[in-house]
């Protein structure tokens, strides 16, 4: 079993590198699946809206619910990620790595993208997540003994996944 995350600080920060990594690895012609977020600033707004595509092709679907100006809290919108959720499933089969934008509040909670996750595991897929710090006890947590922590390089990641597919198919 192969997990890894990455984890930087700055808001968008790890989703940068997430996609970037999951760009890097197409190019390289591994098949992904998972997800990959963007984020969109609203002017005026405190809150962005989310939106995640699913690997490697799509759809992208908006996780975030706009609840106006002055919203405070979390704005995911559970439903739409537990769309994600089955999208991602249904390109698991045939993949060479599962990519996870985010450990995020509804997988600490056991739920999101957590059954994908152990479902990589079980078939022997190396996933690579995301994890901000908030999560990362969590996440450390539900990964156990079996979890890297990577350098936050791109190359270092892509190379990282790419050495993980490798001694799944040794």
């Amino acid at each position: 079993m192969r997990i890894a995350y990455v984890s930087l600080q700055g808001r968008g920060r790890t989703d940068q590198l997430i996609a970037d990594v999951a760009d890097r690895l197409r190019t390289r012609g591994l098949r992904l699946a998972g997800t990959v977020q963007s984020n969109h600033d609203r002017p005026g707004r405190r809150k962005c809206d989310m939106d995640l595509r699913v690997l490697p092709d799509g759809p992208v679907l908006r996780i975030s619910e706009d609840r106006g100006d002055l919203a405070r809290g979390c704005t995911l919108d559970s439903g739409a990620l537990e769309q994600t959720v089955f999208e991602v499933e249904q390109r698991l089969a045939g993949a060479d790595i599962l990519i996870v934008n985010k450990f995020g509040k509804r997988e600490a909670e056991g739920k999101g993208l957590v059954p994908v996750i152990a479902e990589a595991l079980h078939r022997g897929i190396p996933v690579l997540v995301g994890v901000n710090g908030l999560n990362l006890a969590a996440f450390l947590v539900f990964a156990y003994e079996q979890i890297e922590g990577l350098p936050t390089g791109v190359e270092d990641v892509a190379d990282w996944c790419v050495a993980a597919t490798e001694r799944q198919s040794a």
